[in-house]
């Protein structure tokens, strides 16, 4: 197993989705076959974590055949450092799901768990995939089990925002499409390995660097490709969101780290300036647009653009730390802190939207000026929405004070002003953040009842992920150590193309 392990994860859940589809929707077994799949899944992925060298740079669990020779595209799988914990969060993720999704009424329950579990695998092969058109296909194909997900199950503007999610990534998929076959008609190769050897002139990096760019910039997504996010989050259903937010937005910074900077760096040096403009446009305009949101699901769409506007500001902080002569380590160290930043946020957006999900079940209204008081009904599930939100403005001892703390300090190396302007996070998340607190958990009670608190697997579920916020939080050392040498060679690769 653990020599074919990046194929059985891949496989596994794609295959299982299929054959859900033709099973009874109203057996009583579902609940139990679909988590126990994912939670396979899931401990293959920890197998996977324990089994990888993190001493070794290079990819690892190598798996390779020429799967169609006429165009020289191989199944090629490997995974490093980033790749294995990407894995690792998009396995926990989709079985903390699942357990959730047991606890809701659903229609269609069989689709809809085959096509999370089909969406798990595809997201699997986005990580894991080291050919760039086999990479190019999961990430095509991703699309349409999210596509279905909010199309089907989503809210009463549900098609209008599955249609813009939809044309939004599919225009930037046709870029990194080209962008593919050109390098492919330049080296005659779509080996990832080959790529980054590669010699591009400095304008082809900066036209490659152009499209590839946009294609991941829309998934992140980056401020001004951000709109098509919000709609989707308040059309889709909880576990919708929840995969949005804490995966699907991850596979953009992936490709970032994977295809654009490493690729074209030259490409990357010429505009650099422009994204980190971008990254603290995200970081400071569109977290004030949070502020002024009545839906909480859509306050989180606009918290969760603002918080990865820090992980691309840490990606083109590096090209900034390189002009100015700053250290081989100063440049080691803002790439940790935006894979920092990505984990968290996987974590802390997922326990927030979960926890809408909750308020929406019980109270069936997401508009922040008809709550009020829960804290007097649901206690203990009053207690995690407060620990999450301020996770989410970056609560020293959490995950995600690590990972801001990090590239702000990294951006202050590189500019002031830079720095600056980023820190006004502190103030801006912990405006919107305590502010939604204190007009949902306190104050006076809006509606009147009887409502149950968080059932034993909402418990379950929200302890676990703050549990991995406070660990993430108190003890970095170790994910930083294990992303170390990965970034050290990504960087010393970097740096000797520029």
């Amino acid at each position: 197993m653990i020599d074919n392990i990046l194929s059985a994860l891949i496989w596994i859940p794609i295959i299982s989705g299929l054959l859900i589809l033709f099973y009874n929707n109203k057996h009583s077994y579902l609940n139990i076959i679909n988590i126990s799949i994912n939670l396979f899944v899931f401990i293959l992925s920890i197998l996977l974590l324990v089994s990888f060298n993190k001493n070794i740079s290079d990819f690892q669990f190598i798996e390779n055949f020429n799967w169609i020779p006429s165009l020289n595209i191989f199944y090629y799988l490997g995974v490093d450092a980033i790749s294995v914990l990407l894995i690792v969060l998009n396995t926990l993720i989709f079985f903390i799901v699942s357990l959730y999704n047991s606890t809701l009424k659903i229609k269609k329950r069989t689709h809809y768990y085959a096509s999370f579990l089909i969406a798990n695998g595809l997201t699997i092969g986005v990580f894991s995939a080291i050919d760039a058109i086999l990479f190019y296909i999961f990430f095509e194909a991703l699309l349409i089990p999210m596509f279905l997900i909010i199309g089907i199950w989503g809210g009463s503007n549900r098609i209008y925002a599955t249609v813009k999610f939809f044309i939004y990534t599919f225009l930037g998929s046709i870029l990194l499409l080209i962008s593919f076959i050109y390098i492919n008609s330049q080296i005659s190769s779509f080996n990832i390995l080959t790529i980054y050897d590669a010699n591009f002139s400095l304008k082809e990096q900066e036209w490659l660097f152009i499209a590839m760019a946009i294609a991941f910039a829309i998934k992140i997504p980056m401020f001004p490709f951000h709109t098509w996010l919000p709609d989707a989050h308040v059309e889709a259903p909880t576990s919708g969101s929840v995969i949005l937010a804490a995966i699907l937005l991850k596979v953009g910074a992936y490709g970032f780290i994977r295809y654009v900077i490493p690729v074209v760096p030259l490409g990357a040096l010429s505009f650099d300036i422009y994204l980190i403009i971008l990254s603290i446009i995200a970081i400071v305009y569109v977290g004030i647009v949070a502020i002024t949101q009545d839906d909480m699901k859509k306050l989180i769409a606009y918290s969760s653009i603002s918080h990865m506007g820090f992980v691309t500001l840490g990606f083109f902080i590096i090209f900034q730390l390189f002009e100015n002569t700053s250290s081989y380590e100063d440049i080691v160290i803002s790439l940790s802190g935006s894979m920092y930043q990505i984990l968290s946020h996987g974590f802390i957006s997922a326990a927030l939207f979960i926890c809408v999900g909750s308020i929406y079940d019980r109270y069936k209204t997401k508009k922040i000026s008809d709550l009020g008081g829960i804290i007097n009904q649901m206690p203990i599930y009053s207690w995690f929405f407060v620990f999450f939100a301020l996770a989410n403005c970056g609560l020293p001892g959490t995950s995600s004070f690590v990972g801001e703390l990090i590239i702000i300090i990294s951006s202050f190396k590189a500019n002031f002003l830079y720095a600056f302007f980023a820190s006004t996070t502190l103030i801006v998340s912990a405006f919107y953040s305590l502010w939604l607190v204190k007009r949902v958990i306190y104050g006076e009670i809006n509606i009147k009842g009887e409502y149950i608190d968080a059932n034993f697997i909402e418990k379950v579920i929200l302890a676990l992920l703050a549990l991995i916020v406070l660990i993430l939080g108190i003890y970095p050392d170790y994910l930083m150590m294990f992303m170390n040498s990965t970034l050290e060679n990504m960087t010393n690769n970097i740096l000797t193309r520029l």
